[in-house]
């Protein structure tokens, strides 16, 4: 494909959305395995501790509990070492701020502090892929943490109860293994059948084919990192790979694809039932279990840079501007701040919009349930457990909808240590919150990410090169089952690579126009030689060969 087409013309600077910012969105398949997880965690030790009269405690048991919401897309053999990782994290942050507070009283001091690790959760937790909820909750508890009154002699205890109630959450997070062990796999597979239907029903050529394309194939590349990390093949696992592989080939072919078939083989995976069996896809499934595109940790920690900064540069302001406004809780700001970081500018000034609007109706829920959580320390843990399960089914909607639970339920744990007055506490959190959100964005706009589009660059080079590798197999007489499948999945995964490039370079300001024309020309030849080497292998009905020598041509 040439290089030299044209580019069409685009202003240096993109309009920030307002519409559609506070849609509400369909919610997560699996709302409720947060939800019941964190309460499950929570409730236990922070019962306990109120009832022995020890409530200034609930807040650093909190902390390990908070690890409960995290891994649930991942399967179980993959999940023990993410969430034990997630526990140790969460455990190296509370260290760190509480070592802090209790070597310092400067809250410039400690805002700084909170800045950088709040910079290292969010490039890390981006770069590892952990979440949702991604760095906010490790933010937030570290943070707080900074300002609790804290001496020397009691960082052990406290560091203690943190890693005790952490070990608690893995164990609730694990137990499902025990009736459904292969649960996340199904899902992820399901999810991946749902998605290539969805694109089927387009036809390839209907309104939002495009779109449905690139969530099919985000789905299934999804679907084989999920059964890639299970450990050894098992008959369950060959028999997700071939509705998998099943997944993939709708996606080259949709105009061939079967979308009530997919749709069905989607719901019998839902329960402990039989695993359905896809057919002749099977044999394409055996001979390469998917394609492991996750590059080197290193490799994805560069891109992140100007993430960091901007973490780090918005966290710090936020919190000075508080500090100098006479608030007394600048971790709020700071945390504000840290939550709005996303993948481009675009999405980020989404993000402030919805953490504003819902952090101004939760302090209004909070008004209203402050008096049943001032019965005693038992009714308050109860209404923070409420608004911890409400945030988990109501946050994947849209994040303002769960803010309007995690406002009112970060009020009530300040209340651990002794009641406020509703009215101050209100206000600084409003204060709080339109300073972190305000000085958080500029700092976004200070901070420019001009290598998005030298990424989209690479990625369309990779695609070009994994396009090509497959023309060439397919223009020989033998190509050989397992190169021509190697090549297959290798030019799926450049594709996904390219549009979620892409999509998230469109999203940035002050940036050379991108290549959208090239990006555009490179999907559709990359699609019709993913057609061709379906067909190729057997995995779709034979055409006239001199049409499938066409298709695989940009």
């Amino acid at each position: 494909m040439s290089s030299t087409t044209p580019t069409p013309a685009a202003p240096l600077a993109r309009r920030l959305p307002l519409a559609g910012v506070l849609r509400l969105g369909r919610p997560s398949e699996i709302w409720f395995k947060p939800a019941l997880s964190v309460v499950a965690a929570t409730a236990p030790p922070a019962l306990t501790l109120s009832s022995l009269g020890r409530p200034d405690l609930v807040m650093y048991a909190m902390a390990g509990s908070l690890c409960a919401l995290y891994a649930h897309n991942r399967p179980y053999a993959a999940r023990a070492g993410v969430l034990a990782w997630v526990v140790l994290g969460m455990l190296g942050g509370v260290a760190v701020a509480l070592v802090a507070a209790s070597l310092t009283g400067s809250a410039a001091v400690l805002v700084t502090v909170g800045a950088l690790l709040a910079a290292a959760q969010k490039v890390l937790c981006d770069a590892t892929r952990v979440g949702p909820p991604g760095n906010v909750v490790l933010t937030f508890v570290s943070s707080a943490s900074l300002f609790a009154p804290q001496t020397l002699g009691q960082v052990p205890g406290h560091l203690a109860l943190t890693a005790a109630t952490g070990a608690w959450a893995w164990l609730v997070c694990m137990a499902p293994a025990l009736v459904r062990p292969h649960g996340p796999e199904r899902r992820a597979t399901a999810a991946a059948l749902k998605a290539a239907a969805g694109y089927a029903d387009t036809g390839g050529t209907g309104e939002g084919h495009a779109r449905a394309r690139a969530a099919g194939y985000a789905a299934v590349q999804a679907a084989w990192q999920s059964l890639l990390s299970t450990g050894a093949p098992s008959r369950t696992r060959r028999a997700l790979e071939g509705l998998v592989v099943r997944a993939e080939v709708a996606l080259a072919a949709p105009t061939e694809a079967d979308a009530q078939r997919l749709c069905a083989w989607a719901g019998a995976l839902r329960g402990t039932g039989p695993v359905p069996q896809a057919g002749p896809a099977d044999a394409a499934a055996g001979e390469l279990p998917g394609v492991d595109a996750a590059r080197p940790l290193r490799a994805r920690l560069g891109p992140l840079a100007p993430l960091a900064v901007r973490t780090a540069l918005g966290c710090a302001l936020a919190g000075y501007a508080s500090l100098a406004l006479g608030i007394g809780r600048p971790y709020w700001a700071l945390v504000t701040a840290a939550s709005l970081y996303q993948a481009n500018l675009t999405l980020t000034w989404s993000r402030a919009i919805q953490r504003v609007v819902g952090n101004v109706l939760g302090v209004l829920v909070f008004l209203a349930v402050v008096p049943l959580a001032h019965l005693g320390p038992v009714a308050l843990v109860l209404c923070c457990l409420a608004f911890s399960f409400g945030a988990e089914v109501l946050i994947s909607r849209n994040y303002w909808l769960g803010s309007v639970c995690v406002t009112p339920m970060a009020l009530l744990i300040t209340e651990f240590a002794g009641h406020q007055e509703p009215g101050a506490l209100m206000t600084e959190r409003v204060v709080d919150t339109v300073v972190g959100a305000l000085v958080g964005f500029v700092a976004a706009l200070a901070v420019t990410n001009r290598c998005a589009g030298a990424r989209v660059e690479r990625a369309l080079t990779a695609a070009d090169r994994a396009r090509e590798r497959a023309a060439r197999l397919l223009a020989g007489p033998d190509p050989g089952t397992a190169a021509l499948e190697s090549a297959r999945r290798g030019l799926a995964v450049a594709l996904a690579e390219l549009r979620a490039t892409a999509d998230a370079a469109a999203g940035e300001w002050w940036q050379r126009a991108l290549p959208q024309e090239r990006v555009v020309l490179a999907e559709q030849s990359g699609h019709r030689t993913l057609a061709a080497t379906a067909r190729r292998q057997g995995l779709l009905p034979d055409r006239d060969p001199a049409t499938e020598t066409e298709d695989a041509r940009p």
